[in-house]
């Protein structure tokens, strides 16, 4: 019976990108994009394994050189239409796990420290899943031009505004019964670790690329 429970994070990395091609690996700041979460997740120490998921040779190779493990992911699990879920199902039929970290390379600003305090947060709260989000605060009216989140007469200022947290998609954490009894990595008992500011935007479009390695380079020249 094993005591210590097993911490394994799994790197998505398919090969397909409607926005931008071979997007995980293309380069950034210098390094191919799915470096930086590699190294995040390396860095904090957290895990007993660390492995990438992919459907593309040229990726593998890159991870392998990475110094983690592969998983081969087939084709059917890895389309534009193919679910989170079902990745993570294929990934748990092949690796050994209690604790998954989902880490997604299109988040490259996450950092060590991020995923440490996550993974304390979600051992203590007692949590059967936890996903990430940031603070947003704005005003929203509805298609019918009505407000839906504030009362325009007495508009607050941005400061006073306590926000919402809006799911930001840097990475998740389950539980092995979790995946199993909800076919998804969101269970019933969930968490949020709320990360900052810079961190809502993920790299979805070009636009969204020169932002992210502007702010990548800024922290490389401060440490």
């Amino acid at each position: 019976m094993r005591v210590k429970k097993k911490i394994v994070a799994v790197i998505p990395l398919r090969g397909g990108s409607t926005s931008i091609p071979l997007k995980n690996i293309r380069a950034i700041a210098g390094k191919p994009l799915c470096y930086w979460v590699i190294e995040a997740a390396k860095k904090s120490g957290c895990f007993d394994e660390i492995w990438v998921s992919t459907d593309h040779r040229k990726i593998k190779g890159i991870a392998l050189s990475y110094g983690v493990k592969v998983v081969d992911r087939p084709a059917k699990y890895a389309s534009n239409t193919a679910t989170e879920g079902a990745m993570l199902n294929h990934f748990a039929s092949r690796v050994d796990f209690d604790i998954l970290a989902d880490i997604h390379a299109t988040s490259p600003l996450t950092t060590a420290e991020d995923i440490k305090k996550a993974l304390k947060m979600f051992k203590r709260g007692g949590y059967d899943s936890m996903l990430t989000g940031v603070r947003w605060k704005g005003f929203l009216w509805d298609d019918n031009f009505k407000p839906v989140n504030y009362n325009p007469k007495r508009r607050p200022r941005r400061q006073d505004m306590k926000g919402w947290l809006k799911e930001n998609g840097a990475f998740y954490i389950t539980t092995r019964d979790t995946l199993a009894r909800h076919n998804d990595m969101l269970g019933s008992r969930i968490g949020i670790y709320e990360m900052d500011e810079e961190d809502m935007i993920e790299l979805d479009e070009p636009l969204d690329w020169q932002i992210v390695e502007t702010l990548l380079r800024k922290r490389l020249k401060k440490k």
